[in-house]
């Protein structure tokens, strides 16, 4: 796929997500079958740039290109400062968020709530696009503020006359928060109001479910977050079924290890060792979920405060189940 100028190897895109796209999540993701991966969220507030969590978030050292970094925040100005700080440091891509609904987000009227304000969203946009003009500029957003306000179609047109060169449309209102189920119509209603690429997002969690929405939608690529949390292999069975229309077999409890392993790695190496065992107790507990006895093993590495106890809780939990497939028989599984 050529996307602004870039040759992707697919159109399976990796939706950002606070906490969870970071640089160790993204080249995983890119290794197993992701033609594009977004950074988590960068604030748009020039106070936070000394911060070691700005300056991990600014770090792709290594990263496969193209490099796309999302900025977040409701000041024309400082997105713009923004966008040239994270050019100036290796992104290849900008993308603003005006798709979070998270209060803490949309409280200061960013993320999803800019949504209710049109001028200001081309104001945002217009100032952005001009402070990096050799930079494509991309947005992420929501069918509508709530569901008597679905006005995609006029963010749509607003973001192409601002320049924005590609749109992502999380199929939810910002109301909606992640509630009911992701609605399409509004998506495709976009795709034939726009010539810029329109990826779709929300509830794109199996290959058929992808293959549906790219159908329905015609939309020019899909974007995939939380089904991809615990399961990066995810994007792998996706661009293999859409190249042959065959399900590929799961993967088994030894190579699901094995993965998990080299990402627990990566997570100490990024971040240091006692963050790094931190943090990958998250992404330990949704490699595990729904294996028989997850919830007892989740409870107990919780505990756990050092890298050896970590990998050697998670090498004993795998081991045991190394016989098997991660679809195999019900009894493997269980509601944790």
């Amino acid at each position: 796929m050529n996307y602004l100028g870039f040759q992707l190897r697919n159109n399976l895109f990796v939706a950002p997500m606070a906490g969870v796209t970071d640089r160790p999540f993204r080249q995983l993701c890119k290794q197993l079958g992701a033609g594009l991966a977004v950074s988590e969220m960068v604030t748009s507030n020039s106070l936070l740039y000394g911060s070691a969590k700005t300056r991990r978030r600014a770090d792709h050292a290594g990263e496969v290109a193209p490099i796309v970094v999302q900025i977040a925040g409701a000041d024309p100005e400082l997105l713009a400062q923004a966008a040239r700080y994270n050019v100036e440091r290796g992104a290849q891509i900008i993308d603003i968020n005006m798709g979070c609904p998270a209060k803490k987000v949309c409280n200061v009227m960013a993320g999803s709530a800019l949504m209710q304000n049109e001028p200001l969203v081309a104001q945002i946009l217009e100032t952005v696009v001009a402070a990096v003009p050799d930079t494509p500029v991309t947005l992420k957003f929501r069918t509508g503020w709530n569901r008597e306000n679905r006005n995609a179609p006029v963010i749509a047109r607003i973001a192409q006359e601002s320049g924005v060169r590609a749109i992502a449309i999380h199929g939810r209102t910002r109301a909606d928060q992640y509630m009911g189920e992701a609605e399409y119509d509004t998506i495709a209603d976009v795709k034939t109001r726009v010539k810029i690429p329109v990826i779709a997002n929300g509830d794109i969690t199996t290959p058929e479910k992808t293959k549906f929405v790219l159908d329905y939608t015609g939309a020019d690529g899909v974007m995939i977050g939380r089904a991809a949390q615990g399961k990066p292999w995810l994007f792998r069975e996706i661009e293999h079924y859409l190249k042959t229309g065959a399900v590929l077999p799961a993967p088994t409890f030894a190579e699901i290890h094995a993965i998990l392993r080299g990402h627990m790695a990566d997570l100490y190496a990024f971040y240091g060792e006692d963050t790094g065992v931190k943090i990958a107790r998250k992404h330990i507990s949704w490699y595990t979920k729904g294996i028989v006895g997850a919830a007892r093993f989740r409870h107990a590495m919780n505990q756990l405060e050092d890298v050896a106890a970590q990998l050697a809780a998670t090498d004993e939990f795998f081991l045991a189940h190394s016989n098997h497939s991660a679809n195999d028989a019900i009894r493997y599984m269980e509601a944790a």
